[in-house]
């Protein structure tokens, strides 16, 4: 699940332009303009024009900020789709690895299989990538996907009784998440 919207802030926030009345610095009808002393007048303009450049200024420095903010996320998750289509790879191996256990876990080829998993697993955690443990846990829609919901009389409601598909986390942000299976209480009898 990917979130790349950004929702707008209160510093990210750009004025509108100033109308033509407002750039003008002698416009018709101003009252300062109209008015008998020529130094108020342009002491008027001075002071919005001022005003209009301490905006201007306050304006590009936000962007500014934004802009870093923005470049950082990009470098930060730049290899978020590699390592998602890997996470897809690991899931694959860790069911071969299944199936090697079946035959034997002596079996040089589990052993090698093992080996390789725990090289890329340690691959993924080296940049960024958490694996997401959800058995036992309150589910958290956050983090979760529930695939289906068991009576469970050991694991208590509204938490997760088994995992079908590890879920992950790249640094603070969901890369896909565990689909789970939810305890919805003790069995009800009839």
């Amino acid at each position: 699940m990917k979130n790349t919207t950004t929702e707008p802030r209160e510093e990210d926030h750009i004025p509108p332009p100033p109308t033509s009345e407002e750039q003008t610095p002698f416009a018709a009808g101003d009252d300062e303009s109209t008015g008998d002393d020529p130094v108020a007048s342009l002491q008027g303009d001075l002071d919005r024009f001022r005003d209009l450049a301490l905006r201007t200024q306050a304006d590009f420095e936000n962007y500014k900020k934004r802009a870093a903010r923005e470049r950082d996320d990009a470098i930060k998750y730049a290899n978020s789709s590699l390592l998602e289509r890997l996470v897809a790879i690991v899931d694959n191996f860790e069911l071969g690895l299944s199936a090697a256990r079946e035959e034997g876990e002596k079996s040089p080829i589990y052993a090698g299989m093992k080996m390789v998993l725990k090289q890329l697993s340690d691959f993924l955690s080296d940049n960024g990538l958490q694996s997401i443990d959800a058995v036992g846990q309150k589910f958290d829609p956050n983090l979760h996907e529930a695939i289906g919901h068991e009576p469970s009389d050991e694991i208590r409601e509204g938490n997760v009784i088994r995992q079908t598909r590890r879920g992950y986390r790249l640094k603070d942000r969901l890369l896909r998440p565990a689909a789970v299976v939810v305890s919805s209480g003790r069995e009800k009898k009839v």
